[in-house]
């Protein structure tokens, strides 16, 4: 297998990251603007993160590679497109991404030209803004020189015990033979992710309890689905948030004799497919806010194998 190397944009916790290590992969930059995700991520790899990224020049940015980036969904607006194009000014990708965090991973990819990037966001890009976000960001990766060689949505339910669907954009430089990818997985359960002995200080409250179970019934008597996911241990649960913190309410597990609890933190990296020496150093609001914005590890894993594969079919690094 041949060296290569990445750069991690958007990295939160190291979601992504952690795959690409793993098949021999070296990290040469990495970016996140949140101060708590930095501690976990430079306690867990041994590098801070830099800062925002819009305050990186491409200079700062080494050559790498691949292009990893698990970015926030922005409206694009295109607005006004025309009347530039009339008037002979500029109307391209740098145009219509403007503005956006997008463009960043735009403008470094035209900058450094890698090989190949892998980006990651919520379900809904593809039907964003009726399918105008994801019209320009696909266009705007093909005017960068990239073929798009995957872009779907998976449910991570088959690798780990949460119903989660994440879209995955894939792209290469250069023409490759990628996938199908092995989504098969087997069967989860989230009993095999809870600990045998739990704080007492993670059963909901008397007053919070009563509190969710009056919000579902006011809503289930409107005709709506709003309400708290009491899990089957035996199943799967629902997708894990970053305002799980809040209250806990999208995932409790139920208990014999008192109130449901929240999961722990330890627990939601479990949930996540995160490595058992993960290091969790933040506090409990924190470390839900950082696992809910995550990436589930497992996933990555099998779309690092077939880039990787890809890149070394390919004859690049």
């Amino acid at each position: 297998m041949s060296k290569y190397t990445f750069i991690d944009l958007f990295c939160g916790i190291g979601g992504l990251k952690i795959p690409f290590e793993e098949l021999g992969g070296e990290c040469l930059f990495s970016s996140d603007y949140d101060k708590h995700s930095q501690i976990t991520y430079k306690e867990n790899f041994g590098e801070k993160p830099e800062g925002d990224i819009r305050a990186i020049t491409n200079k700062q940015i080494p050559d790498h590679n691949i292009l990893l980036a698990g970015f926030p969904c922005q409206p694009f607006s295109i607005s006004g497109v025309s009347k530039k194009k009339s008037l002979n000014k500029p109307h391209g990708f740098m145009d219509k991404a403007q503005g956006t965090l997008f463009f960043e991973i735009a403008r470094i990819l035209k900058a450094k030209k890698p090989d190949c990037f892998v980006l990651e966001n919520v379900k809904n890009l593809k039907s964003h803004e009726k399918g105008n976000t994801y019209r320009v960001i696909r266009s705007t990766l093909e005017e960068l020189g990239y073929n798009i060689v995957f872009d779907d949505i998976i449910d991570a339910a088959r690798f780990v015990p949460q119903h989660r669907e994440r879209i995955f954009i894939v792209g290469f430089r250069k023409p490759v033979k990628f996938g199908p990818l092995n989504l098969k997985g087997k069967p989860q359960c989230v009993k095999n992710i809870l600990d045998k002995k739990v704080d007492d200080k993670y059963t909901l409250t008397d007053h919070l309890w009563e509190y969710l179970q009056n919000y579902a019934e006011k809503h289930r008597a409107k005709g709506n689905g709003f309400g708290f996911g009491l899990v089957n241990p035996e199943g799967v649960s629902r997708t894990l948030s970053a305002r799980y913190y809040k209250d806990g309410s999208e995932i409790l597990i139920p208990q014999k004799g008192k109130n449901p609890r929240r999961l722990t933190p330890r627990e939601c990296a479990r949930l996540m497919g995160f490595p058992k020496n993960y290091k969790i150093v933040v506090s409990d609001t924190q470390a839900y806010r950082q696992f809910g914005n995550a990436v589930v590890v497992p996933v990555v894993r099998i779309i690092a194998k077939e880039v990787i594969k890809c890149l070394n079919e390919s004859g690049q690094k």
